[in-house]
């Protein structure tokens, strides 16, 4: 067992080695850290919704009613009134069908992506999606094509390259969770109409965020081209779970097929409740978000004032915001000093992001307030210069 020593070596001695700060308060704009409030400007609780009142209290009036664990696997005895009820909102809120929840988001990705193609079939990703959707192409065993970033031309190039396999299936992040870019869906959309392929978004980063009233990114373009949407309940949503939505024929071969869900627990009813709660008070009050987006826009001036962004860019639309800074230990002492002026922001590392690309992944919430981001910007300037 001496390689576990070695491997926990050179990952310290590359600046890779990852430990974990405890968190002792609630999830929100300022939280209690090894002791200490710190400004959390690393979270994806976008609307502050993680401890809202109203996901509190539903979270534990269906704790009394409904206990607090689901028992069984879905298909056993676990599928209970609450899971079919949010199942049902989630579908209104991606206007489909209907939707089937998994325990969590990478298990949605991981079970979808491996149901619907196989050995015979082809896969074509973006080089930047997230790792569960990585792992969930090479689950499948269908031939994986990586594709250049926001590249509808490459998808294309791939996607004619497989025109004689059995099923070709596109996956793309829509918004992308280390750059808080956003995918180019209507062109992408059109080169698998183009190839008859499939296409999937997943929408961990972009459901109640983008879109008039936040229901995601189809919403934000006018458009809805995906036959599969993926997505967490678990980032601004503020509570746990992801879920996959579409055709009822989509999620009956889900329900049937994907491993991920037939073979583990069904949420916890509290969950549950949290969620409908979080889906129901986004329906009805646009406050957080409209929060949300006064300060992507004030961070977005205040990072180009300070020579931090490319101030010829457009603006940035998504809470996500990269502070490249390319060698991991220089991130993290960036990371260390930040902490030391009361802002929560570790660094993000290979292979996270691809090396020489190590960064600080900035987010913002709904309930930052402008003295907090603007403290942070500050502090930001202050930490790259002593790190040189």
């Amino acid at each position: 067992m001496d390689f576990l020593r070695e491997t926990l070596d050179q990952l310290a001695q590359a600046g890779l080695l990852r430990t974990t700060r405890s968190v002792e308060s609630a999830q929100g704009a300022v939280v209690r850290v090894d002791g200490r409030d710190a400004v959390c400007l690393c979270s994806n609780n976008y609307l502050s919704l993680a401890s809202r009142p109203e996901l509190v209290e539903a979270a534990a009036e269906a704790a009394r009613r409904f206990g607090c664990g689901g028992g069984a696997s879905r298909l056993v005895s676990g599928t209970m009134a609450l899971h079919e009820e949010l199942e049902a909102a989630i579908a209104r809120l991606k206007s489909r069908e209907a939707a089937l929840l998994f325990p969590t988001g990478y298990m949605a990705n991981v079970g979808a992506i491996s149901a619907l193609v196989a050995k015979g079939d082809a896969v074509a990703v973006d080089k930047l999606n997230h790792a569960s959707i990585i792992d969930g192409c090479r689950l499948s065993g269908a031939r994986l094509l990586v594709c250049g970033h926001r590249d509808p031309q490459r998808l294309d190039d791939a996607l004619a390259s497989a025109a004689g396999l059995r099923r070709r299936l596109a996956v793309t992040d829509s918004v992308f969770s280390m750059d808080g870019d956003i995918a180019p869906l209507p062109e992408l959309a059109d080169a698998c109409r183009r190839h008859g392929a499939m296409l999937m978004i997943d929408e961990a980063h972009a459901t109640g965020v983008l879109g008039e009233t936040g229901r995601g990114t189809e919403e934000y373009f006018g458009a809805q081209p995906a036959d599969v949407v993926m997505g967490t309940l678990s980032k601004a949503l503020g509570s746990l779970g992801g879920f996959v939505a579409g055709s009822r024929e989509l999620i009956g071969l889900l329900r049937n097929t994907a491993r991920s869900f037939i073979y583990t627990t069904s949420l916890p009813p509290p969950v549950c409740a949290a969620s409908l709660a979080a889906i129901e008070l986004i329906s009805r009050d646009t406050g957080p978000l409209r929060r949300l987006r006064s300060n992507i826009a004030l961070l977005d001036r205040l990072l180009r004032e300070a020579g931090l962004a490319d101030g010829n860019s457009p603006a940035h639309p998504t809470p996500i915001f990269p502070v490249v800074i390319g060698d991991a230990a220089r991130a993290m002492q960036v990371s260390r000093r930040l902490f030391e002026a009361g802002c929560l922001c570790p660094a993000i590392r290979p292979p996270t992001v691809p090396a020489g690309t190590s960064r600080l992944r900035v987010s913002l919430q709904s309930d930052h307030t402008e003295e907090q981001i603007r403290g942070f910007v500050i502090a930001l300037r202050e930490a790259l210069r002593l790190s040189r």
